[in-house]
């Protein structure tokens, strides 16, 4: 009985913890959401197009991103919404985004790292990394190192990080980090979520003074086509939580609040959940291995960020 009682407490916070509102307007930042066209991403881009930001949607999916442009901006009023194609599974399309971004833009003032993959059978992006953790962490990693002089340009600036509950269910495998022993699609999504915390504490560091801050986000359970790649386990499991599941109107929220809630200005380096500073593992605190992930990241990717 006790395990249920604590099931149940833990889904009441997932669905009604953290509820947040604000007035705060945007009206002259700009605001770049990777996987902008579906899920927590596109309710995050309507809730800032509403705020008055502009708004890049950087998407690999131009037709889906197309249809999700029209409906925000008919919804919000804001027209000065874009969309740029991008595909985090090869560094030759995050580069050719990057160079496009940092010639067109004057300005950019927060990065949400918010597309992502779940769970999926084994398969290795254009670059030859695990797709999970290729996508999740490699792919935002090289995107944010492209932006960041731009985002010190424009600071105060902010970069979001989406990871997950999820990062407790992996480790960083620094000697088998494309799970070419051993594949385990769960281990592997929880090993990206991992890295993304990681990668966030390493940037407050290395950003310090800099004006720019960064912060990790667990949306919450939510219901967006990640599940797509679950097992029949999973399933099953998933059709008994999902009453208790959040919308992705209600998993955006603690994105939009690290977004714009101004007091955050003070801090960085945080895991945020329901709108609120939240404890991660201790996996997810180790700032020895955060470094050691920083440098074989650098190493794969073949870029020099100290």
């Amino acid at each position: 009985m006790s395990n249920i009682y604590t099931l149940r407490m833990h889904l009441h916070r997932e669905m009604f913890g953290g509820q947040w509102s604000s007035s705060t307007r945007l009206d002259g930042k700009t605001v770049l959401i990777t996987g902008a066209n579906t899920g927590i991403g596109k309710e995050t881009t309507r809730d800032l197009a509403k705020r008055g930001a502009r708004i890049i949607m950087a998407c690999r999916d131009l037709e889906k991103a197309e249809r999700a442009q029209k409906e925000i901006m008919e919804d919000s009023g804001n027209q000065n919404i874009v969309i740029k194609k991008l595909d985090l599974s090869d560094t030759k399309s995050i580069r050719e985004f990057a160079e496009l971004i940092n010639n067109e833009e004057r300005a950019l003032h927060i990065l949400i790292n918010n597309a992502g993959i779940m769970m999926c059978p084994y398969s290795k992006t254009a670059d030859g990394f695990e797709m999970q953790f290729g996508v999740n962490h490699l792919g935002h990693f090289l995107l944010t190192f492209l932006l960041i002089d731009l985002l010190k340009r424009s600071a105060p600036s902010r970069i979001i990080n989406l990871s997950s509950m999820a990062h407790g269910w992996g480790t960083i495998a620094l000697d088998d980090i494309n799970s070419e022993r051993n594949y385990h699609s769960r281990r592997a999504y929880g090993q990206s979520k991992l890295a993304n915390i990681l990668f966030t504490r390493s940037l407050a560091k290395k950003l310090k003074d800099t004006g720019v801050t960064a912060y990790a986000v667990h949306p919450g359970i939510v219901r967006t086509e990640l599940k797509r790649h679950m097992n029949l386990g999973l399933l099953i499991m998933w059709k008994i939580v999902r009453p208790f599941t959040k919308t992705s109107v209600q998993g955006a929220q603690t994105t939009i609040y690290c977004a714009v809630q101004p007091e955050l200005d003070k801090e960085s380096g945080g895991y945020y959940s329901n709108c609120r500073p939240s404890r991660c593992t201790r996996a997810a605190r180790d700032d020895e291995m955060a470094e050691k992930l920083w440098e074989l990241s650098c190493k794969m990717l073949g870029i020099v960020w100290d």
